[in-house]
């Protein structure tokens, strides 16, 4: 859930990148698809992955570099977990997420209902000497013994 399909979106990647005077680079590429494929994952999740794929060398401070871009592109958001540890979400859509209090880790939880209903409780809320610039919710969880996927 929460993860883009390289088909749809790998050329749109490559174009986001040439608009933005970028080289689509093999290293670039790998980070992409590696952050595809986990959903959500901090720089060193994504350069053992890609280590794991043997497609490409990256370093993880690269990776980290690539990361950050990609967050200045809006291709990726970051994220910090309860747990301080700092993650890429690769689903820029609005959304929910499970916060694994046990694993440190979050999962997209898409409720539109809920959003709107969020939406609808905040519409007109006032902080003063604030300006609201979003809402975010993690709701948080741990496993349980029958766990489901989400």
């Amino acid at each position: 859930m929460g993860k883009r399909s390289l088909q749809s979106d790998g050329k749109a990647f490559e174009d986001t990148l040439r608009k933005h005077n970028l080289k689509v680079t093999p290293q670039r590429i790998a980070v992409y698809e590696a952050l595809v494929s986990l959903g959500h994952a901090s720089a060193d999740e994504v350069a053992s992955h890609i280590a794991g794929q043997a497609k490409s060398k990256v370093s993880v401070a690269s990776v980290y570099n690539i990361l950050t871009q990609l967050t200045a592109l809006n291709l990726c958001r970051n994220r910090l977990t309860m747990g301080g540890k700092m993650v890429f979400d690769i689903s820029t859509r609005r959304h929910l997420h499970l916060y694994n209090t046990m694993e440190d880790s979050l999962i997209d939880y898409p409720d539109e209902e809920l959003m709107r209903r969020i939406d609808e409780l905040f519409a007109g809320k006032r902080f003063r000497g604030f300006k609201v610039e979003g809402i975010e919710v993690n709701i948080l969880v741990h496993p349980t013994r029958h766990r489901k996927k989400v």
